[in-house]
């Protein structure tokens, strides 16, 4: 028989004495109470009733549950909902913890009403068997709607851009087979002279700038069409449309910039121990020295700022943030089966920031650049993408865990500086001898 082996549980098991559980809903939330009996005989009272979702009921939820001494509030995250509950309790002074609706399930084969879900909801709470999602302070909350606002601009203004090439191939002009960004320069050029009339495709390809106009032959050809009066009026729509988001996009960049900057100061820790005050200087130098990590550029820093935020204390480990932004996949242990699941959805905004990350690091001549390639040799690419992903958002916590610290390049030749080359030698050795071959190895001068 194996001996039994002694594991460390992190979970607090402690039993709360009064606790409240919220079912929450669009318009109303089904609350339910759970407090000793004044009796003193160890029963418990278990209340449930239904409140609306509007502010001046929830003040008065909120002071009710004070005068009951009710130590914890749980409430299921249910779409945005949960936000008014969450708000206005936390502000009252209750301790409220928001938690991840799969992991607060009913047993399977029980009936399912609010009142149950309710009182489900508060005897996991009052066991401690539920665990608070991350829900960031109010000036981070601001960072936050900022980015994912810039994020939902950005891809409101590349569809629309995917419009406008979709239109241009209705009107058989080509140019996107030529150029590689219809909307820089030269593409912008060749447009705005559609929509003004001009149809020559001699005069248009002379309209090129730069690089492009090596390759004013084959724009000559490709602009050969039938650009009718009805697409310049819909091209001109499209492209006002295009010029609007990019002035919103400037505008919340900027505003994202003043958010980040206004943060309040946070203490972190040094790996040598010493505590550092991270002034607004240092606050605002985050995007500087994050955007040093190969792949990373500052808008996609301010996306996971944004998501993260820069206080690495709510997380405590790397590991703990990589299981939360789901980049670490779940072992799956069942008998002598050992099996990896999915990574799981995470936070959509993060999850977009770090692929582009990753996409950028996997093309560079660097260690995540190595890595990247090391790694599509035995698995298939996407989940060598995500193993970046992992990588990077490591270095992301470490750097903003010590303000002090700075990104330090390994180098692409990183793993062949850590050959054990004897080792190597043998491997090599052996499989040419199984192959047939007599080896003799000479050491080149």
């Amino acid at each position: 028989m194996q001996q039994p082996v002694e594991i460390d549980v992190e979970e607090d098991e402690q039993v709360v004495a009064r606790v409240a559980g919220i079912d929450v809903a669009k318009a109303s939330g089904t609350v339910c109470t759970r407090v000793p009996a004044e009796s003193g005989t160890g029963r418990r009272v278990t209340k449930v009733w239904q409140v609306k979702a509007d502010t001046r009921s929830l003040l008065e939820l909120a002071d009710h549950l004070v005068c009951q001494g009710v130590e914890r509030v749980v409430l299921e995250s249910t779409s945005d909902y949960w936000r008014a509950f969450f708000y206005i309790l936390t502000a009252r002074g209750l301790t409220v913890w928001l938690v991840n609706a799969a992991q607060v399930k009913n047993v399977p084969g029980r009936p399912k009403t609010d009142k149950l879900d309710a009182v489900w909801l508060a005897k996991l709470a009052e066991k401690s068997m539920v665990s608070p999602s991350f829900v960031p302070a109010e000036p981070m909350r601001h960072v936050r709607d900022l980015a994912r606002a810039r994020f939902d601009l950005v891809a409101d203004r590349t569809r629309v851009k995917q419009r406008v090439e979709k239109l241009l191939e209705d009107a058989l002009i080509k140019i996107s087979s030529v150029l590689s960004d219809i909307h820089g320069v030269s593409g912008r050029a060749i447009l705005d002279a559609l929509i003004a009339g001009q149809r020559n495709p001699t005069v248009l390809a002379e309209l090129a700038k730069g690089r492009a106009r090596a390759r004013r032959a084959a724009l000559e050809d490709a602009l050969h069409g039938r650009f009718t009066e009805h697409h310049a009026r819909l091209a001109r729509m499209l492209l006002e449309q295009i010029d609007e988001l990019h002035a919103h996009i400037a505008q919340v960049t900027d505003l994202l910039d003043e958010a980040i900057a206004a943060l309040p100061v946070i203490t972190a820790s040094a790996q040598d121990g010493t505590v550092i005050d991270a002034s607004a200087d240092a606050v605002a130098s985050a995007v500087q020295r994050l955007s040093a990590i190969p792949g990373a550029g500052p808008d996609s820093v301010r996306a996971v700022i944004g998501e993260i935020g820069l206080d690495m204390s709510v997380f405590g480990t790397h590991q703990r943030l990589c299981s939360w932004a789901k980049t670490s996949p779940q072992t799956k242990q069942s008998g002598r089966k050992n099996g990896r699941a999915r990574t799981g959805k995470g936070n959509p905004y993060l999850k977009a920031a770090l692929g582009q990350m990753a996409t950028g690091a996997a093309k560079t001549d660097t260690f995540l650049g190595a890595r990247y390639r090391r790694l599509i040799k035995r698995m298939p690419k996407p989940k060598a993408l995500a193993a970046i992903e992992r990588s990077i958002l490591v270095i992301i916590f470490h750097m903003l865990a010590d303000p002090t610290v700075e990104f330090a390049e390994l180098g692409a030749d990183h793993y062949t500086q850590r050959l054990d080359r004897a080792r190597r030698t043998n491997q090599l050795t052996r499989q040419l001898q199984a192959l047939g071959y007599t080896v003799t190895l000479t050491t080149a001068a």
